[in-house]
């Protein structure tokens, strides 16, 4: 069998002119990035704005597992199923993070024939996107030291600095550290701390700015310190601005590539959908929107944290309105959330299946509280049987889902006709009616419990009494209209990860409050949920290498 990457290399692509071309783009409309990507100019950005939208699908999945769910493969699959009838559509995901491809979890291209390409380019550098979001981050830290060494005009309490350096790798030794050692010269000493770049505010704010003024202006808001009265400090504050923006300039243009069978995709923005807002920039979704019939995009991990944010804050903010929901499960997962081991998930098990499936059933009801019709697909193994899928269609049927196998990462967009149609008879058919699951006029206490009661399934929630005060300080601050953005951990509805299946009547810990006020939401973090991941044991690393031609191998 074909590793991915070996699927990918051995692919013919079309210049990323002739992709541009497919969809009216001029040449003269992108910037290139070598022969198979490019970027967007921004006058052509401007020109399409008034152009009418086409239909919004979110992809989403349930809680991962070390099974699999394959929700980009089935994105990318999607796509080139639509394109395989006919339909004009465009595919709008992430960037990757270099944390997960040198880490554990892999990179973000999807998987066999239904992969975006060039997959070794988008996991790596790419278009050069993070560098200049972590550069602009560290700028932004560097001017604050050095605004404080300088004199401290400003009144910066220095035991109230909450702005963070960052760096794209999974990096624990630098989560907690001292800076400015040394002589008096190297500057104040203090803690300080690390985040993963897509953890950055500014990614986030790359991420859901509109243009280069709403950039500017939302760079301005970022809070990096309180002063001795407690008020907030910003990057305004700091004549931060122009500088960062200048570094962003090119990074907040969307990125275009292909699929394995040439259908276009905008790659922009990487947030987790753990630790951040999790989706790709609103930039890349309107102009797909405008560029396409059908835009098809995913927000990260499962439904409860990535389709959460992507309906509570990136459409809440953006104005968009999704048209349907394609929730990816496979066999195999269920029947982990089941209680089966991972060694014994190719045999069929009827009653795990049954146990299992709870996972699935929450999610379901949490996507339809939101107004949005749901398609639930099964994104096939072979080890799957016939009595599994026959249990789960129905299943999906009496819950008022329209349903459909995936076969795309064997079959690439002919594995994706049936989901694809369905798709389509489902937007044609059903009215999607899209709110948000709480309003912009409750407190953020208690945003933070409806989302931990009603999605998670929480029975109470308990907050650090250092959570306590910093929740009272964003409240009289102005901040309470502001969405919550929940990290938590990935594997399951609950704060610990532990707790499969559906969980219910749990305690979630909420044990740190603060807001990132450029990006517009107040971010809370829960269990023991970390901004700065470490590298496993083995890290994918160890399997990476490039030979004597410059073909690099083992990238999964």
């Amino acid at each position: 069998m074909k590793t991915d990457i070996e699927i990918a290399q051995e692919a013919t692509l079309l210049p990323i002119t002739e992709i541009a071309e497919g969809i009216g783009i001029d040449p003269d409309d992108i910037e290139l990035y070598g022969k198979y990507k490019a970027k967007l100019s921004e006058e052509y950005l401007k020109r399409i704005e008034d152009r009418p939208n086409g239909k919004l699908i979110l992809v989403t999945a349930i809680n991962p597992t070390p099974a699999g769910e394959g929700k980009t493969t089935t994105t990318v699959g999607l796509g080139q199923a639509f394109a395989k009838l006919g339909k004009k559509a465009i595919i709008a995901l992430r960037e990757p993070s270099l944390g997960p491809c040198f880490g554990i979890k892999g990179g973000a291209a999807g998987g066999g024939y239904a992969q975006v390409v060039p997959m070794e380019d988008l996991n790596l550098h790419f278009t050069g996107d993070f560098h200049a979001i972590t550069s602009a981050n560290n700028l932004l830290a560097a001017m604050l030291d050095n605004h404080i060494h300088q004199g401290n005009e400003l009144g910066i309490d220095t035991r109230n600095i909450v702005w963070k350096r960052c760096l794209d790798m999974n990096d624990r030794a630098l989560r907690n550290c001292v800076v400015g050692l040394g002589a008096k010269a190297d500057g104040f000493v203090r803690e300080d701390h690390f985040v993963i770049t897509v953890a950055s505010e500014i990614m986030a704010i790359l991420c859901l700015c509109e243009d280069m003024e709403d950039l500017k202006e939302r760079l301005g808001r970022i809070i990096v310190a309180y002063n001795l009265n407690g008020e907030p400090v910003t990057a305004k504050d700091l004549n931060a601005v122009g500088a960062m923006a200048a570094l962003l300039k090119d990074a907040i243009k969307p990125n275009l590539i292909q699929t394995l069978e040439h259908t276009p995709a905008l790659v922009h923005g990487g947030p987790f959908a753990n630790i951040a807002h999790g989706c790709n920039s609103v930039r890349a979704t309107k102009t797909a929107l405008k560029l396409a019939d059908y835009c098809i995009t995913e927000a990260g991990f499962g439904a409860d944290l990535g389709a959460e944010k992507f309906l509570d804050i990136k459409c809440r903010l953006a104005g968009l309105q999704p048209d349907a929901i394609v929730l990816v499960a496979t066999i195999r997962a269920l029947k982990y959330n089941g209680g089966v081991a991972k060694e014994d998930l190719n045999t069929e098990n009827v009653d795990a299946l049954k146990k299992g499936i709870e996972n699935l059933e929450k999610h379901i009801e949490n996507l339809q509280k939101y107004k949005v019709p749901v398609v639930v697909t099964l994104n096939s193994f072979v080890s799957d049987t016939d009595a599994e899928i026959d249990f789960v269609r129905s299943f999906c049927k009496e819950r008022n889902c329209d349903f459909a196998l995936s076969e795309v990462w064997e079959k690439g967009g002919d594995g994706g006709i049936a989901l694809a149609k369905e798709v389509i008879s489902t937007i044609e058919e059903k009215t999607s009616d899209f709110r948000p699951i709480y309003e912009d006029s409750l407190s953020l206490k208690d945003k933070i419990e409806k989302v931990c009661t009603e999605i998670y399934g929480a029975g109470s929630v308990l907050y650090a009494k250092t959570a306590e005060k910093q929740l009272a300080t964003l409240e009289k601050l102005g901040f309470s209209s502001y969405p919550v953005c929940i990290a938590k951990n990935q594997y399951s509805l609950s704060d610990d990860p532990t707790l499969l299946g559906r969980p219910e009547g749990f305690t979630m810990n909420i044990r740190e409050v603060y807001v990132s006020a450029g990006a517009g939401f107040v971010v809370v973090l829960t269990g023991a949920i970390m901004t700065m991941p470490g590298l496993p044991k083995k890290p994918a690393a160890f399997s990476i290498d490039v030979n004597e031609n410059g073909v690099i191998t083992g990238l999964f």
